[in-house]
């Protein structure tokens, strides 16, 4: 299947040769070579200006490491053309921490251009100046933006139209309704002593609907307080089963 518009990816970073890494193999692997979305990798060392493609330098003040020059990665940026309506990204450890809703609004989109950070972090002035959104993965530290980007990216790209094969499954997923997923089961019925719940394969569709919802609840409860705190809060709507 292909579409005239396809969601677009442009990944600015030192290490091109990264990607599609990951994303070219499995769901986001057949979509891309459908043109159901693309992908530009570009290498920020195509806007150095000096003989030795430089695109860092030490940080002002003092202190260890080196920072991405704000006039190297601005040149990139604006080589890419990126059109206004498409947001602008940096992956870094100390931006917003990405979540499902946030995923979903980028995939209703027309897709990201994502900078990909390196050495000690990217000079304040071009963040301002190009209007980039810091965007975390969580609380821990990457030797770069790539990894973190793909994560991004395959995380959009499951939720564009016809990927996955059915749009329930989306639907069902773990912080799709601010709760984690229910456990899931399959074949074989007996497993090391261990029985799939009866309920399960009873066939009466709303005792499974809540069995799964009461256990969507206990787990968010378990392992994740602070959804189950938001869940709590939350306008309080009909949920269909």
């Amino acid at each position: 299947m292909t579409v005239s518009s396809p969601w677009r990816a442009t990944v600015l970073t030192l290490f091109p040769e990264m990607f599609p890494g990951p994303l070219g193999v499995s769901l986001a692997g057949r979509a891309l070579g459908l043109g159901v979305w693309s992908l530009e990798a570009r290498d920020i060392r195509d806007s150095a200006t000096d003989r030795h493609r430089s695109v860092d330098d030490t940080p002002a003040g003092g202190g260890p490491g080196m920072v991405l020059r704000a006039d190297v990665l601005a040149a990139a940026i604006d080589t890419a053309q990126i059109t206004p309506d498409r947001p602008r990204l940096l992956m870094s450890p100390r931006g917003r921490t990405l979540t499902q809703s946030r995923i979903r609004e980028l995939a209703a989109g027309p897709g990201p251009l994502i900078v990909c950070g390196r050495f000690e972090g990217v000079d304040q002035r071009v963040i301002e100046a190009r209007a980039l959104e810091e965007v975390s993965i969580g609380d821990y530290v990457l030797s770069g933006g790539e990894i973190a980007a793909m994560a991004l990216i395959d995380a959009c790209v499951r939720l564009l139209p016809g990927v996955m094969g059915s749009a329930e499954s989306a639907s069902e997923e773990s912080f799709s309704d601010s709760l984690l997923e229910y456990p899931q089961y399959t074949r074989p019925q007996t497993f090391e002593g261990r029985q799939i719940p009866e309920i399960l394969t009873s066939g009466d569709h709303a005792k499974v609907a809540a069995w799964r919802r009461a256990e969507a609840e206990a787990l968010t409860r378990l392992r994740r307080p602070d959804l189950w705190a938001a869940h709590e809060k939350a306008p309080k709507s009909t949920t269909k089963e």
